[in-house]
């Protein structure tokens, strides 16, 4: 019988953007570790992600602004 391998995963969080994900290995310095979003935030020239993605992000991120405003003008 063939025993099923466990996967470990460790997570970790974007130290510019907050934002939490997990991986399959130890991260050997974790505290050097950004997501994608916090990548192209520090290295805006290198922003080669099509049109179409780039307006995406511009969408979500007005959406999320309004939605975070509504939240603060009724506070439930």
């Amino acid at each position: 019988m063939k025993r099923k391998r466990e996967r470990i995963f460790y997570n970790y969080e974007c130290t510019l953007t907050g934002q939490s994900f997990s991986m399959t290995e130890k991260a050997p310095n974790p505290a050097e570790l950004v997501s994608v979003e916090g990548y192209y935030q520090l290295h805006p020239d290198k922003n080669d992600r099509p049109a179409a993605v780039k307006k995406q992000l511009a969408h979500d991120a007005e959406a999320q602004q309004a939605l975070d405003d509504l939240k603060k003008e009724n506070p439930q």
